[in-house]
């Protein structure tokens, strides 16, 4: 029988650090307590140093040669405060964390110096600090998310300094009117120092991967099958680098990262000075549309959504907001500076949130023609929001892409005419997310539904790396490449 058996869960640590201390209390070598034990010293200074779980019957034969009960060699608390010092720095170098450093062990006896062991305590709880709050995701990320959110809504979703950024680029390759062409994406790249480099073989959970050695953008043969416009992908890459951006020092970072390369791209694609323009003399007409919007620059619908929304407001005093929502009703991208109503966690989080079912982004899926211009006008708690909605097909389902606008400012829309209306009562569950009580009567306890989890809203973010990135991948990658 161990010790463990016999009194529960017993720290091998703990228990060596007062069984050290005990036996140095009473002035006894470990050769002497071998001798009064019958046991090798070898086998004693194992126990002491935490690496052998001793049967009862050697703590028996120690507590009796110590003149002490066995019940102080058990004592969960140790015996002094740099004994528990001690116990800490070997509890966390014998967690995966540490010893996945490769970095040599450090021994806690009488030779390391009081300052050097304190020092080394604070840096162990500080990296554990730090790997725990990166691994909190989803809170983090769903914390970080509503943060970045919010600043986004106190600007009105515009980022002058990017403006200026794109702009000194596209003057830099001479661009001068209209939407930013193929040749002026590569133009763009040379001038920046990189080449790119269209391969079959990139790892799945990249767009592209750059190598900084060598000035090399790698990116998909056919980036269509990604779901991506090719050209907005080689310019977010570019963004990175034009913006400053370095590994990203957590979730928030990260994010941040992401709004910023994706904004620095449209702004390239869709030029301030040309989509305002294009954009003013629609509102002249009473004729704004997402879908003009988007042909005129040649890009897709989410993104010339998107762009809308960095420049309504801003430029033209129209508040609005953006939603992309799957046909399952769930939310996946938000953004709004309109006062519209988002369903939220206890955290502010929208991302995952089930969307009324009498919103457009939810009625689009039950027209007769879905994948048509669709308009609605929807009544709600907060006050009436004009929409229009775009249906897209993914890989992973179908999709509404929404721009919405407080009532009085559909008028400068195609569309702001129309006659179909809903009424939304939501967060009020008895709107649409309280079943009828005759289905709740046939079916209560009759049904077990399994959910489906987005795996990536549970991923943490491992340090020093990117969420979603297999990092051996991409480094066997380029080690690929750089082979070639």
């Amino acid at each position: 029988m161990t010790a463990s058996s016999s009194e529960g869960s017993v720290d091998l640590v703990t228990l060596g650090q007062r069984l050290r201390h005990l036996r140095r209390s009473k002035n006894m070598t470990l050769d002497q307590l071998s001798a009064a034990v019958g046991r090798a010293p070898s086998q004693l200074s194992l126990i002491e140093n935490g690496k052998r779980e001793p049967k009862l019957s050697v703590l028996q034969a120690i507590a009796a040669a110590l003149g002490v009960p066995m019940q102080d060699l058990l004592r969960p608390e140790a015996p002094s405060r740099r004994a528990g010092l001690e116990i800490e720095l070997a509890h966390f170098q014998r967690e995966p964390a540490y010893q996945a450093l490769g970095l040599p062990l450090v021994r806690g006896g009488r030779r390391l110096p009081a300052d050097a062991l304190e020092s080394l305590i604070g840096l162990h709880r500080e990296l554990t600090r730090l790997l725990t709050e990166q691994s909190a995701t989803p809170e983090v990320a769903r914390r970080a998310n509503q943060q970045l959110r919010e600043q986004m809504r106190e600007r009105d979703n515009y980022f002058p300094h990017i403006e200026e950024a794109a702009a000194k680029i596209l003057q830099s390759v001479r661009h001068t009117t209209g939407p930013l062409s193929q040749r002026g994406i590569l133009d763009i790249a040379v001038q920046l120092g990189f080449t790119l480099h269209y391969v079959p073989d990139l790892p799945d959970s990249t767009r592209s991967v750059t190598d900084l050695r060598n000035r090399r953008i790698y990116l998909p043969q056919v980036a269509s099958n990604k779901g991506h416009d090719p050209r907005a992908v080689v310019l977010q890459t570019l963004g990175h680098f034009v913006l400053g951006h370095e590994d990203p020092s957590d979730y928030g970072d990260f994010l941040r990262q992401r709004v910023e390369a994706n904004y620095f791209a449209a702004a390239l694609l869709m030029p301030e000075k040309f989509a305002v323009d294009f954009l003013r003399d629609a509102k002249a007409d009473r004729a704004l549309a997402i879908d003009d919007f988007r042909d005129a620059f040649g890009v897709s619908y989410e993104t010339a959504a998107h762009r809308f929304t960095n420049l309504a407001t801003h430029h033209f005093g129209i508040p609005v907001h953006f939603c992309r929502v799957h046909e399952s009703g769930t939310v996946y991208k938000a953004y709004e500076n309109d006062g519209v109503r988002f369903p939220s966690d206890v955290t502010g989080a929208i991302e995952g949130q089930p969307v009324c079912r009498n919103w457009a982004s939810r009625t689009v899926f039950q027209a007769d023609d879905p994948y048509s211009s669709f308009y609605q006008f929807t009544d709600t708690v907060g006050g009436t929001y004009w929409c229009t909605v775009h249906v897209e097909s993914t890989r992973s389902g179908e999709f509404s892409v929404t721009v919405g606008t407080p009532y009085e400012h559909a008028r400068w829309f195609r569309g702001g005419d129309t006659t179909r209306r809903t009424v939304s009562r939501c967060p009020d569950p008895d709107c649409c997310h309280r079943p009828p009580a005759t289905l709740v009567k046939q079916w209560a306890g009759h049904a077990w539904p399994s959910a489906r989890v987005h795996s990536h809203l549970l991923a943490a973010l491992p340090p020093g790396t990117f969420p979603g990135v297999d990092a051996q991948d991409v480094y066997e990658f380029l080690e690929r490449r750089a082979q070639d």
